[in-house]
């Protein structure tokens, strides 16, 4: 179903749809549901926040791209690589790659969500953006060096390491984050430091800019 020029209402639908009314009305309620449509004061079928949000950074050329990095990583770490996105106020995980060569490692499925104010992979969303006032102090120190860390906030004795993924258009598309045991003892910089050269490959690949650390040096949204 294409959503035209101007927003059809059910009746259109049901008469480009070539289907009873009921049918139509079933569809869009279903698309509904799942935030790819809405309805506006009208009536009228428009794209949802959730089709606008796959749109942008769901593409083949990002999960294409992320692939082969997120692989590396993980055989690299000996850790669980994925990728995620931002859904309105939400993290989505939508890829995850398990390493092969350990004989134990956390896994994390593809699905998985949190509030994006939590967890390595949501501050890394964040601190890929421009500051904001009353930003939680971890987000500008991600941002300066790149790469986030926290531990137990979204599943109790797991922690992660989370970088942010730019697109063509210099907004944040993503991030690439491994997930661990929060008890072993790691490098934190190192294993940070490879995180977030997966999310620079990852960035590069898809057409997205050179990262500048040190953006909230610059004032916070809503300041001026």
């Amino acid at each position: 179903m294409a959503l035209a020029d101007v927003p059809p209402s059910i009746d259109e639908l049901a008469r480009s749809l070539d289907v009873h009314r009921s049918i139509a009305y079933r569809i869009v309620r279903t698309l509904e549901e799942h935030r790819l449509v809405r309805r506006d004061a009208d009536g009228r079928c428009v794209p949802g926040e959730r089709l606008a949000a796959l749109g942008r950074n769901v593409r083949v050329p990002l999960h294409a791209a992320a692939v082969p990095e997120l692989t590396s990583m993980a055989e690299a770490l000996g850790m669980t690589a994925f990728l995620v996105v931002r859904l309105d106020d939400e993290v989505i995980t939508i890829e995850s790659i398990e390493p092969r060569t350990t004989a134990a490692h956390v896994a994390y499925r593809p699905g998985s969500r949190h509030a994006v104010d939590r967890g390595a992979p949501g501050l890394a969303l964040l601190a890929g953006a421009p500051p904001v006032r009353g930003e939680r102090r971890d987000v500008p120190a991600a941002r300066t060096r790149g790469w986030s860390h926290t531990a137990g906030e979204v599943i109790p004795g797991l922690a992660s390491i989370a970088s942010w993924v730019l697109g063509p258009d210099g907004e944040v598309a993503g991030a690439v984050a491994c997930v661990f045991l929060a008890g072993i003892e790691i490098d934190a910089a190192a294993t940070g430091a490879r995180v977030m050269t997966a999310a620079l490959a990852v960035t590069h690949a898809i057409g997205g800019p050179a990262r500048r650390q040190g953006r909230e040096n610059g004032r916070a949204r809503g300041d001026e």
